[in-house]
């Protein structure tokens, strides 16, 4: 964040000159005055904006006195480089208006934010007249219509955050081929269409979760520079095997609630992930690990996934394995781990598994949380499972035939 100054640390009413006396002569000293287009374009921006009740942000915009000095308004000679409209604070109400086109004229601005609020109506096309542009974020607004495709035009925008407002159409392809683009968060939005392939090898956070984005993934549209990576709640499908297998920088992946197809790469499971979401698709096959997991969280429910469970596995903290088509005994290595309440979260329900070599009078540790009901196997302990495993102990004989069958 740029550091608000004036020279010689002496504020001066805007278009007048200050007399600074060193001596018993006077002698006049020009300061920088802010460029009267910066100062008409604050005056449009002021005039389309309103303070929330509860919200003192404008209190400061008095334009008799040096804009420089206004909160949120960030200033490097005669020119604003940095805008930030409404009170930063957490939980401080935002601002209600609209973005006035007006913005477009502050020609040196580098950085554009709004806290969470009501501002409505579209982005202005004039944003991409800031060639300047790193930092973009307006997210948790009403703001309405289509991406313009112009902001492809920020070929130095580094960090786009449109987040939680009412965005719809297609990612334009050009904000997708932003050269220096380092995050792009467009959760929570109404965007439809395909996910276009990103070019920027400096991409390491994308966020699309809680769309409407349909289509499949190529191998190549994501660069292997990702370190977060969430697809959730939207409409995606076909093979990402392909893909994941270059992406071994990611920490983070959500690939839940769509519907991919094909297998997951044993490969993943060596990524340097804390949390790994792929639940509620329609992954299938078996899942081979090529090591001991170390991932914290590791959910692959509600798939289509099968063979036995692999011991690899055992390591993980929270696993969720249940509403698959998982066969044979669980590995004892998966017992000895929770009892010694190594594991929070073991769910096994809704699978095929035929065992599990488990003391019956054993007793499950307080920190942990198993459930194997709803198999080819009346469960050798009783615990507490989730509503919705229902409450069939085991799975009807009939099905467990069919399947060995």
């Amino acid at each position: 964040m740029a550091e608000k100054q004036r020279s010689n640390g002496f504020v001066c009413t805007v278009f007048f000159l200050c007399l600074i006396q060193w001596n018993p002569i006077p002698i006049p000293i020009a300061v920088a005055i802010l460029n009267p287009v910066d100062f008409l374009a604050l005056q449009s921006i002021r005039k389309s904006l309103e303070d929330m009740p509860g919200s003192k942000y404008f209190a400061s915009w008095d334009f008799t006195s040096d804009p420089c000095n206004f909160a949120g308004v960030y200033c490097d000679s005669d020119k604003v480089i940095s805008l930030n409209l409404g009170d930063p604070r957490a939980g401080a109400p935002g601002l209600t208006g609209r973005l006035d086109p007006a913005i477009g004229k502050l020609s040196a601005l580098a950085e554009l934010s709004i806290v969470p609020g009501r501002i409505f109506g579209t982005l202005p096309q004039s944003i991409s007249q800031l060639k300047s542009l790193r930092f973009l974020a307006v997210s948790r607004n009403f703001i309405s219509g289509q991406i313009p495709p112009s902001l492809g035009q920020l070929r130095n925008l580094r960090t786009l955050d449109l987040s939680y407002n009412q965005f719809a159409g297609a990612i334009p392809s050009s904000v997708a081929a932003l050269p220096e683009l380092s995050n792009l968060i467009l959760c929570h939005n109404r965007l439809s269409g395909s996910v276009p392939p990103f070019t920027s090898q400096t991409l390491s956070r994308l966020d699309l979760k809680h769309n409407d984005l349909s289509g499949s993934l190529t191998p190549n549209s994501l660069p292997p520079s990702l370190q977060y990576l969430s697809l959730s709640w939207n409409r995606l499908s076909g093979p990402v095997d392909r893909l994941l297998n270059r992406l071994d920088q990611l920490n983070y992946l959500d690939l839940s609630m769509n519907q991919f197809t094909g297998t997951i790469p044993g490969r993943i499971f060596t990524f340097p992930i804390t949390n790994l979401q792929l639940q509620r698709n329609l992954f299938s096959g078996r899942i081979t690990p090529e090591g001991q997991v170390s991932i914290a969280n590791v959910d692959l429910s509600y798939n289509r996934l099968s063979g036995e469970i692999s011991p690899l596995f055992s390591t993980v903290q929270s696993l969720y394995l249940n509403n698959n088509r998982f066969t044979g005994q669980v590995p004892g290595s998966f017992v000895d781990r929770l009892l010694a309440a190594n594991i929070q979260v073991l769910y096994l329900q809704h699978n095929f598994l035929t065992g599990i070599q488990i003391n019956p009078t054993a007793e499950i540790p307080v920190s942990s949380s198993v459930c194997l009901q709803y198999n080819c196997m009346v469960p050798p302990v009783q615990t507490p499972c989730p509503l919705k495993a229902g409450k069939q102990k085991a799975r009807p004989t009939a099905q467990c035939n069919d399947w060995r069958g």
